[in-house]
């Protein structure tokens, strides 16, 4: 055999190493093209939504709302309205449905509080001698008894010898009022982002429509996903808001008819107690007994009738119009409203029963799937059998 000539020999010794440390290096090259461009898009997105976070209560509401009235939208537009016009005319409408009733339970809070901080101070007024069927309730009841009738004996006294509580029953009435003021102003907000954003509700569909379609990889997934989202929002809204706003408005009426001091804002913790699917008996059961210390029995049976009348009011409406229409079921929707209320707070209401109804679609297109119905036995057995018999019948 012929020798290779050392020459050759060390020139390739002195190449092969200059590949080998070469490759290292262009490894980490590369990594480091590939990682850079990801953190600093993370980064930009964990700057996006460090901007976005203190809003997203009101872009929340602002989705809520453009889901629940776009079809009013659709359909004033389509008698000829158009698009900028038909958004302010909704605007317009929705303002004026948060503000009247926010106006009235103000306007009668203010005009109650002066009446009742004169009453305590002078002793003019004098509260009416508690009931005595509240003596015999176990447990509390004899205890609000001895409270009440000493209130109404001696008012003066009372709110001297109790200052420290009723104080701070004081501050926690004023810091629920600024709160109340502060969701108030938020839901304007919502309203004006609600009505930008339905003047152009076309290219904000056409955008949301695309995100999920990238999300969900097919643009029919996506359509059917947006209309779930649509029809749970719009179940929520008609069967949670809207029977507590006509429990409510059954219950002030009962307020303002029987003269109950501080009927709107009575009404309005009877709606929020709705939102909440709290029952309305706790502000209710108060009435009643007011009806019953300050006016006649016969009076005091009717509202009580009443009140009981516009408790259950719920009973019998939310069936109708939660779920109604939606391939998910009425429970599903209860549970996902519920725990988002307990998890997210007021706009868990619509993103609890959100989530709660995509998850459950998927759940049913993941049982629907050939996957998870498996292959029949009898199917694998025959086939396992087919070369078989081919080969007997050869």
């Amino acid at each position: 055999m012929r020798e290779v000539e050392p020459g050759p020999r060390r020139a390739l010794m002195r190449e092969a190493p200059q590949v080998i440390d070469s490759t290292p290096a262009k490894s980490l090259i590369r990594l480091v093209e590939i990682l850079l461009p990801l953190l600093l898009l993370a980064t930009l997105i964990a700057l996006c939504v460090q901007l976005l976070l203190p809003f997203i209560g009101i872009l929340l509401w602002t989705l809520v709302l453009v889901i629940c009235f776009y079809p009013v939208h659709r359909a004033l537009t389509a008698r000829g309205t158009s698009n900028r016009l038909s958004a302010i005319v909704i605007g317009i409408a929705l303002a004026a449905l948060i503000l009247i009733p926010a106006s009235v339970a103000s306007i009668s809070a203010a005009a109650s509080i002066p009446r009742v901080i004169d009453a305590l101070q002078t002793g003019k007024e004098h509260l009416p001698p508690p009931p005595a069927a509240l003596d015999s309730i176990p447990i509390a009841g004899p205890k609000i008894h001895a409270i009440w009738n000493q209130a109404s004996n001696d008012l003066p006294a009372f709110t001297k010898q109790y200052g420290p509580q009723l104080a701070s029953v004081t501050k926690r009435i004023v810091g629920a009022a600024g709160g109340m003021a502060a969701t108030v102003v938020g839901l304007i907000l919502a309203v004006i982002f609600a009505a930008i954003t339905l003047a152009y509700a076309a290219q904000a569909r056409a955008f949301t429509l695309s995100l999920l379609a990238r999300i969900a990889g097919d643009r029919l997934r996506a359509e059917h996903y947006m209309d779930v989202i649509g029809a749970t929002v719009r179940s929520v809204a008609n069967g949670v808001i809207g029977v507590a706003f006509v429990q409510a408005l059954l219950c002030g009426i009962g307020f303002f008819a029987i003269g109950i001091p501080g009927a709107g804002m009575l009404s309005l913790l009877a709606m929020a107690l709705g939102v909440l699917q709290v029952p309305v008996v706790l502000v209710t059961l108060p009435a009643i007994i007011f009806g019953f210390t300050a006016k006649s029995t016969t009076v005091a049976i009717l509202f009580t009738v009443w009140f009981i009348i516009s408790g259950l009011s719920d009973a019998f409406l939310k069936p109708l119009l939660i779920g109604h229409g939606l391939e998910v079921p009425m429970p599903v929707i209860l549970l996902g409203v519920i725990g988002g209320v307990i998890a997210y707070g007021l706009v868990g209401l619509f993103t609890g029963a959100v989530l709660l109804a995509i998850g459950w679609v998927l759940l049913m297109e993941w049982l629907g799937s050939p996957e998870a119905k498996g292959h029949d036995p009898s199917v694998d057995v025959d086939r396992s059998q087919q070369p078989a018999e081919l080969s007997a019948a050869e």
